[in-house]
């Protein structure tokens, strides 16, 4: 029987998208009945009417019609607005079949809102209806709100009722064999008890957000409707490969806006909209982070500047394949790490966004935050994650004290980072200072595949490009001046960090002094002032652990090329004992 179905329905299930294919097979093969579908479940969604022209409608709309055909019994109930029909012939024929059954009851309470009420009657209907071979759908929205993730000691009665009434369904074998159909919508999958989401019995598909190919023909059924104003010699397909990220109805809001205001579409007006509209969507939970230099403003560091650039010419050439999977930038605080993966985003114009907090103390949201951020940069993709300070903001699996939820997430993450389908499309950047404390797990070949590092400036001459770099960047005016005389006579090492907070104080001198530009007196009693803050043992303990780290001899500075490795590692270990370390981390 099973058979007979799916070769019945194949013409159709190739015209569906492959989340509604999935769905479609598993409702053919007869072998389960409770589907959970979740991610981006409140957008327009198309179906494909022919080639090239889709319809676009809402997920109730799309299940009923595209997926059943409004035909039989199809059933919506969410908190809000209780029981509901497809069709008032649906509505009417359960009323009166409920009637027959009760007839005490008024027609609010069998559409009630009550999920003990709406499920009793529910289930009393459909064991009357499976006799007459009815297929019956029914749709759960919003059900985190009926079987929430939270402990089962803090479920109340009615939170249990429909837990076991759901899983009783779901293992029945009258309802799987009768063809009666539970299908619940949630936006997060980690929203859900995972007494549901893990069961043997459920069936999870996830909607994606939309690629660029229904984004172009989205904006094509807008373009034909006339409601879209194009920049001259911007097209669709242009539009439809920047807005990466966005689903359908962003989408539509962004041209509605700017359909009404009478303003066209550009470039910079669509990159603006759509950092505001993904910061928004994740709710604070990634940053996007503004590129205006490309590597040619970094000083130094000229390996790492080689690696980077090769790895942009390989994007740019469609190269994905040979791309890392995502790299690990260590070295001691104030040499520029942020900023060489800011720089390295803008060499190749993608965007680079950075994961904020997304941990809570409620149990649950913690998993559903992550879930939609990692949605999200899938949907970006081709896209930089910047993770700073990556060693405190990943923790590692062997956290306590939270019931296991910084266990979950770091498996989360990591099982994330390997997925090699995302290999050049998602390009993680491990920021940090301490990679020894970074675990094994995220640093390994297949996740942060390349290890690169950042040291101070140690010539002379490194100082001096430094210095004119960083002209450039803080777009100072400034006289001319020897500045390699200036840091021979006031000798000390510093970092990128340093020398920039020195250039500011200069500029401020200057303008106290009211000069309109930093003169050479300015910039000398500023040096002369300025004392870098002295961390000696934790600035040795980072410059080692980087080296250590380091996959290339190259790209050390001279002093640690030769360094035996078994030194290296002991003297490690004494400078973790000097600033109160008491072992090396596994």
């Amino acid at each position: 029987m099973a058979e007979q179905l799916i070769l019945k329905n194949l013409p159709f299930i190739k015209i569906l998208p492959y989340w509604a294919q999935e769905l479609s097979y598993k409702y053919c093969s007869q072998t389960a009945n409770l589907y959970i579908i979740h991610g981006n479940i409140r957008d327009f969604l198309p179906h494909k009417m022919k080639e090239g022209e889709f319809n676009f409608v809402k997920i109730q709309d799309y299940v009923a019609d595209v997926l059943f055909g409004n035909r039989d019994i199809i059933v919506f109930y969410d908190r809000s607005s209780g029981v509901s029909f497809c069709t008032r012939d649906m509505e009417a024929d359960y009323l009166q079949a409920m009637k027959l059954r009760e007839p005490e009851l008024a027609d609010q309470e069998i559409l009630s809102t009550d999920p003990y009420k709406a499920f009793r009657s529910l289930e009393a209907y459909f064991q009357q209806s499976i006799p007459f071979n009815k297929r019956i759908v029914l749709i759960v929205d919003y059900a985190e709100t009926v079987v929430p993730n939270t402990d089962m000691a803090r479920y109340t009665d009615e939170d249990r009722y429909c837990l076991v009434t759901l899983n009783r369904w779901a293992n029945d074998p009258i309802f799987t064999q009768g063809d009666v159909s539970i299908i619940l919508l949630t936006e997060n999958l980690a929203d859900i008890t995972p007494r549901l989401v893990r069961s043997p019995s459920s069936i999870k598909v996830n909607i994606p957000i939309p690629d660029e190919k229904v984004r172009e023909s989205f904006l094509g059924f807008l373009d034909r409707e006339e409601k879209i104003l194009l920049e001259d010699g911007l097209t669709i397909a242009e539009v439809a490969k920047i807005t990466s990220g966005l689903n359908l109805i962003n989408l539509n809001q962004l041209v509605a806006e700017s359909y009404q205001e009478g303003r066209t579409l550009c470039m910079d007006y669509l990159r603006k909209k759509k950092k505001e509209i993904i910061e928004a969507e994740a709710i604070g939970l990634l940053e996007f982070i503004e590129c205006e230099h490309d590597l040619s403003m970094v000083s130094g560091h000229d390996f790492v500047k080689k690696r980077f650039k090769n790895a942009a010419r390989a994007i740019r050439q469609g190269r994905l394949d040979v791309m890392p999977m995502g790299y690990l930038i260590s070295g001691p605080v104030g040499t520029g790490k942020s900023f060489m993966v800011t720089a390295f985003a803008g060499e190749i114009g993608i965007p680079i966004v950075k994961f904020r907090n997304f941990r809570s103390k409620w149990q649950g949201v913690t998993e559903a935050n992550l879930e939609k951020v990692l949605n999200i940069c899938k949907a970006m993709a081709p896209v930089g994650v910047m993770i700073d300070e990556a060693d405190a903001f990943l923790g590692n699996r062997n956290q306590e004290g939270d019931s296991g939820t910084s266990n979950r997430i770091f498996a989360q993450i990591a099982s994330f980072m390997g997925n090699t389908e995302y290999r050049g499309k998602i390009i993680w950047f491990l920021i940090t200072c301490r990679p020894d404390i970074l675990p094994i797990d995220l640093k390994r070949q297949g996740r942060a595949e390349e290890h690169l590092a950042l040291f101070y400036p140690e010539t002379i001459l490194e100082k001096k490009h430094l210095f004119e770099t960083l002209i450039r960047k803080l777009k100072l005016k400034i006289e001319r001046v020897n500045v390699i005389d200036l840091f021979r006579k006031y000798h000390f090492d510093f970092s990128g960090a340093d020398l920039e907070s020195v250039l500011i104080r200069a500029k401020f001198l200057s303008a106290m002094n009211d000069h309109d530009i930093i003169t050479r007196d300015d910039l000398e009693q500023t040096i002369r002032d300025f004392v870098p803050p002295s961390y000696p043992y934790e600035i040795e303990l980072q410059n080692l652990v980087a080296v250590l780290e380091c996959t290339s001899r190259e790209m050390l500075p001279r002093r640690f090329q030769n360094l035996n490795r078994d030194r290296l590692v002991e003297d490690i270990k004494q400078l973790k004992m000097l600033v109160g370390e008491r072992e090396m981390p596994a």
